[in-house]
């Protein structure tokens, strides 16, 4: 019992053994009652369903929030907060991205939640191989913070720039790898991965992808693609693993479950990509501003995220008036 306890005890990545454990079975507990429970059986989920599911992930997030502000301090509370609302609102970019794949796909809505919750599965693994990563290299390498700095500002302007500019899934470097050097289906096959069917050549039965595995492979490639984004933003927070971990996940796992109510009014959001570029340029250029004017508090970072995603949300809606009266 007590070689168990020390082993709980001992220190991983800046925290205890047991408070990551404890974190990962709250979120697998919240995960096998989402789709053992709630989604069992593949339905069309709609915009009250989604609101109702999201409410629920960004409580337990917001819980868990409260619980780091009291067990860890006011200044770990404020961090986790401040990197919960960095990530969910870049995050939100990666929504418009998952709708384009969804619709070239032609993927019902009904299968759409099987393959974001195996999205998320995915997501769990990679953001803590990068998280891992980016904790080691700021750790021996202090000045690679200003890298990381220097990338969210360049990548915002890009944002800027790019952001009336859709990508063009059938142009996908790696869509065209797997078509080449996979059997894939022409049409879906419910909710499966894979399927047997015959070889049209030899005419034996064999392993078959469907369209519904490449939707979910270039899903997981566009959230490695905006963890490059996120990750350095919430580094540039706080460097402890556990607090920018944890934020990333529980902010991810709400915008997942918020997307198909998101999904049904996408077109009202189409000026947020420029906040969330604004967003990136002020997380990188608080980096350098450390030098000059000190430690920004985490309170006021959360501030002005939280006032250019509301400013950019409510022009979109602004701006887009006229459209909705029109439907």
């Amino acid at each position: 019992m007590e070689s168990v306890v020390s082993v709980l005890s001992q220190d991983f990545m800046g925290q205890a053994v047991w408070l990551w454990l404890m974190f990962m079975g709250v979120v697998f507990t919240l995960l096998a009652l989402d789709l053992g429970v709630l989604h069992k059986d593949s339905h069309e989920i709609g915009v009250r369903e989604s609101l109702l599911l999201s409410a629920g992930y960004i409580t337990a997030g917001l819980l868990f929030g409260a619980w780091v502000w009291w067990y860890l301090g006011p200044q770990s509370g404020m961090e986790y907060l401040t990197g919960f609302m960095i990530e969910k609102s870049l995050s939100m970019d990666n929504v418009f991205v998952i709708a384009l794949i969804f619709g070239f796909f032609a993927i019902p809505r009904q299968y759409q939640h099987r393959v974001l919750f195996w999205g998320v599965m995915g997501v769990i693994v990679l953001r803590a191989l990068m998280i891992g990563l980016g904790s080691t290299l700021v750790k021996e390498f202090s000045w690679i913070l200003y890298l990381f700095g220097a990338f969210l500002v360049v990548t915002g302007f890009k944002m800027w720039f790019m952001a009336d500019h859709d990508p063009d899934i059938s142009k996908n470097p790696i869509l065209k790898f797997l078509r080449k050097h996979l059997k894939v289906t022409d049409k879906l096959h419910g909710n499966a991965f894979f399927v047997k069917l015959p070889d049209p050549t030899t005419g034996k039965t064999v392993r078959w992808v469907t369209p519904l595995l490449l939707a979910l492979v270039l899903i997981e490639l566009v959230d490695l693609v905006f963890a490059v984004d996120s990750v350095p933003a919430i580094f540039a927070i706080t460097t402890d693993p556990f607090i920018v971990y944890t934020s990333n996940i529980f902010a991810i796992l709400g915008l997942r479950a918020l997307y198909f109510a998101l999904a049904e009014m996408i077109h009202r959001f189409k000026y947020l990509k420029y906040a969330l570029a604004l967003v990136l340029v002020f997380i990188g250029s608080k980096i350098f501003l450390v030098n000059i004017i000190g430690k920004i508090p985490a309170a006021f970072s959360l501030s002005v995220t939280l006032g250019l995603i509301l400013a950019g949300v409510l022009f979109s809606l602004w701006k887009t008036r006229e459209e909705a009266r029109a439907v």
